[in-house]
């Protein structure tokens, strides 16, 4: 049942993302290079005591891959009391003047499995979906969406947490 979810999810999330791309073919989108930091705000609980949502901090990057609608990206997600730390892999899709949508997938590593961070609370399989768009000259205004897939110990439940903040392009 978890697989035909995950496997839904993908696909209406996918068709949307690239319907997007096929769409604004005309449009340059953003290309560049960021390090950013914001908001992580958890917004689930695996129901087992000691992993109700968080509020902390994000610290993200990401690197476009060249020729490529293709990104490298790492996130650390913090508060409570451990991390999560994630590399990503993302298709990027433009959909207006300096502005992506980006979906893609990659896995969460809880530096202390068992404490609360504002993705769950153990290593996890990790989907997420977001726009960034370049606000002024080098300032990169992001926002996400991340889904850690049983991201709770003692518990099948999923995570899900909203990411916000500014980069700066390089």
């Amino acid at each position: 049942m978890k697989f035909t979810k995950l496997a839904a999810s993908f696909l209406a999330v996918a068709s949307i993302v690239l319907s997007a791309g096929i769409a604004s073919a005309q449009t340059a989108g953003t290309n560049g290079n960021y390090i950013g930091a914001g908001v992580a705000v958890g917004a689930t609980s695996g129901g087992q005591g000691n992993d109700e949502a968080q509020i902390g901090g994000n610290i993200q990057g990401r690197y476009a891959v060249p020729n490529a609608p293709v990104s490298l990206r790492g996130s650390v997600l913090y508060g409570g009391d451990a991390a999560a730390i994630m590399p990503i892999v993302t298709y990027d899709a433009p959909i207006a003047k300096n502005t992506n949508v980006y979906f893609g997938g990659g896995y969460s590593f809880v530096t202390d499995e068992g404490q609360k961070t504002p993705l769950g609370n153990q290593n996890s399989p990790v989907v997420t979906l977001g726009i960034e768009s370049e606000v002024s000259k080098n300032v990169i205004a992001y926002g996400d969406t991340k889904w850690g897939i049983d991201a709770y110990k003692n518990s099948d439940a999923d995570a899900v947490s909203f990411q916000a903040g500014l980069g700066y392009r390089f």
